[in-house]
C-alpha cells in the first residue's frame, strides 16, 4: 500500500515536469515566433525604404540628365557670346588705333639747364606748344651726365628724348655714326653767324643746329661794392694786381676772387681767359687744333708760371658754380670770371659790371647746340621743334629773358636786356673764338677739368699738370 503511494508520486511528479518542459518550449517557440514576425515588418519596412530610395535614385538621375542638357545649351550661348564679345574688343582696338592716330603726342627735350636758366627756356617751349599743338617736356641733364649714358642707349636703338642739347663736338661724332638725324634741309646756314655750324657738320651735312650762345667776357664785379670800397677797373696788368689786394684788404672779404666750380669746366673758363690774354687769340686756336704743346714755354712760361699761378693765391678753393654766384653777390668775394649767363640770374642786373683780363683781344662765344636722335619715336614732330629752336622767333624768346646771345642774325640788339646788349658790344674789335675744352671735347675736356682742379688746390703741380693735359691733347 505504501509502496503504491510512492510509485504514484513519482509518476506525478513526471507527468509535472513534462508538464512544465512542455510549456516552457511552447513559451519559447511563441517567443521566437514573434520575433520573426517583427523582423519580417522591420524588412518590409527597408524594402519599402529601399524602393523609396531607388525612385529618389531615379529622380537624381533625370535632373543630372536635364542638368547636362541646360549646361550644353548654356555653354553653347556663353561661347556664342564670348565670341561675340572678341568681335566688339577687335572693332574697339581698331577704334583705339584710329583715335591715337589723331592724338598729338608728348615729345621731350633734355638740356643742362636748371634753376634761373630753365626757367628762361621754358616758355621758349610753351610758345612751341601754342604754335603747334604739340606737347612738350622738358628734363633737365648736364651733358657731362649724359655723355656716358646716351651711347648705350643709342646702341640698343632707343633714346631719353626726341631733341637733345649737347657739345657741337659730340653731335658731329654721333652724327657720322648714325645716331642723330641728318637736318641739312631743316635749316638755313645764312641766317646764323659764319661759323656757327662748323661743329655739327662733315663736309655739306649737317647733325645739328646753334642755339644761343654765352660770351665768357671776362670777370664780373658789382657796381655797388666798387663804389663802396672806392674800387676801379683796371686797365693794366700791374693794376689788377693792386686790385686784389685792395680787395683782400676789405673787412669781410674771404678771397678777392670766387672759383665757381660743377665739374671742372668754370676753372678751365677762367684758364683760357688767361691763355688768350697772354698767349693770344691764336694760342687758343693752335691749342685746339694741336698744334702748340701744352709743355711749351709758350704756355708754360708765358701763361701760367707768369700769369695764373702767381694770381692763384686770390683764388678761393673751387665752389660749386651757382653756390659760388650767391657768396659772391652776398659780398664773401670781390669779384667772379664767369660767363654772360649769369644776367639773367642774380637780383638787381643793373648792378652788373664786368671787364676783360687786361691786354685782352679775343672772347670766347660759347654756342649751345642741339639735335635730333635717330631712334625718336616722333620724327615729325621732334622736326618741327627743331626748326623752331632754330627760329629767329624762338631766340629772340631766349634772349629777352637775359643771359643769353643770338646766333640767328635777324635778331637784333633791341631785343636784349640792357646788360645783355652791352655785353654783346663787348665783342666789338676783339676776336671770337671757340670755348677750348667744348671744341676739342672727349678724353681731352674730362682731363683737363680734373687737372685744374688740382693746380687750383696745388699750384706746385703745374709740371704735372701740364704733362697730363697735353699727354690726351690733340
Amino acid at each position: 500500500m505504501k509502496m503504491a503511494t510512492t510509485m504514484e508520486t513519482v509518476i506525478t511528479v513526471l507527468v509535472l515536469i513534462a508538464i512544465i518542459t512542455s510549456a516552457g518550449s511552447l513559451w519559447y517557440g511563441l517567443s521566437v515566433a514573434g520575433d520573426i514576425s517583427k523582423l519580417t515588418d522591420s524588412m518590409a519596412d527597408l524594402a519599402g525604404e529601399m524602393g523609396d530610395l531607388a525612385t529618389s535614385v531615379s529622380s537624381v538621375a533625370t535632373s543630372v540628365s536635364e542638368l547636362a542638357t541646360a549646361t550644353a545649351e548654356n555653354l553653347a550661348a556663353i561661347t556664342g557670346d564670348l565670341a561675340d564679345i572678341t568681335g566688339d574688343l577687335s572693332d574697339i582696338a581698331d577704334r583705339v588705333t584710329e583715335i591715337e592716330a589723331t592724338l598729338t603726342p608728348t615729345i621731350t627735350v633734355i638740356s643742362g639747364w636748371a634753376g634761373a636758366e630753365m626757367d628762361a627756356f621754358l616758355p621758349v617751349l610753351e610758345r612751341f606748344e601754342t604754335l603747334s599743338g604739340i606737347n612738350v617736356k622738358y628734363t633737365q641733364t648736364r651733358a657731362e651726365d649724359l655723355a656716358p649714358i646716351l651711347p648705350a642707349q643709342f646702341a640698343a636703338g632707343t633714346t631719353p628724348a626726341d631733341v637733345i642739347f649737347m657739345w657741337g663736338w659730340w653731335i658731329e661724332e654721333k652724327g657720322q655714326e648714325g645716331h642723330a638725324l641728318e637736318v641739312t634741309d631743316l635749316v638755313d646756314t645764312t641766317d646764323f653767324l659764319p661759323g656757327a655750324f662748323d661743329e655739327v657738320k662733315v663736309g655739306n651735312t649737317i647733325y645739328g643746329a646753334p642755339w644761343t650762345g654765352k660770351v665768357k667776357p671776362g670777370i664780373w664785379y658789382r657796381k655797388s661794392f666798387f663804389a663802396a670800397n672806392g674800387l676801379t677797373v683796371p686797365t693794366t696788368w700791374a693794376e689788377f694786381t693792386t686790385l686784389l689786394a685792395d680787395i683782400a684788404a676789405i673787412p669781410g672779404i674771404i678771397d678777392p676772387i670766387a672759383s665757381g666750380d660743377g665739374v671742372g669746366w668754370p676753372l678751365s673758363d677762367i684758364t683760357e681767359q688767361f691763355i688768350i690774354t697772354y698767349g693770344g687769340p691764336q694760342l687758343q686756336r693752335d691749342l685746339i687744333a694741336g698744334t702748340v704743346d701744352w709743355t711749351s714755354p709758350q704756355v708754360k712760361t708765358t701763361v701760367f708760371e707768369e700769369k695764373l699761378v702767381p694770381t692763384l693765391g686770390n683764388f678761393s678753393d673751387p665752389i660749386e658754380w651757382t653756390a659760388a654766384l650767391d657768396l659772391w653777390w652776398e659780398g664773401d668775394y670781390g669779384l667772379y670770371p664767369m660767363g654772360s649767363w649769369i644776367t639773367g640770374m642774380v637780383d638787381d642786373p643793373t648792378d652788373l659790371g664786368v671787364f676783360s683780363l687786361p691786354g685782352n683781344d679775343g672772347i670766347v662765344f660759347a654756342i649751345d647746340y642741339f639735335f635730333i636722335p635717330a631712334y625718336t619715336k616722333h620724327p615729325e614732330e621732334a622736326k618741327e621743334l627743331f626748326m623752331f629752336l632754330a627760329s629767329d622767333e624762338a631766340q629772340r624768346l631766349q634772349v629777352r629773358a637775359g643771359g643769353h646771345i643770338a646766333t640767328n642774325i635777324d635778331v637784333s640788339l633791341d631785343e636784349y636786356p640792357a646788360i645783355d646788349a652791352m655785353i654783346a658790344g663787348l665783342t666789338t674789335g676783339k676776336e671770337t673764338l671757340l670755348d677750348l675744352d667744348d671744341a676739342i671735347g672727349g678724353e681731352f675736356q674730362q682731363t683737363f677739368w680734373d687737372q685744374l682742379k688740382l693746380l687750383w688746390v696745388s699750384p706746385g703741380e703745374l709740371d704735372n699738370v701740364l704733362a697730363a693735359i697735353e699727354a690726351v691733347a690733340p
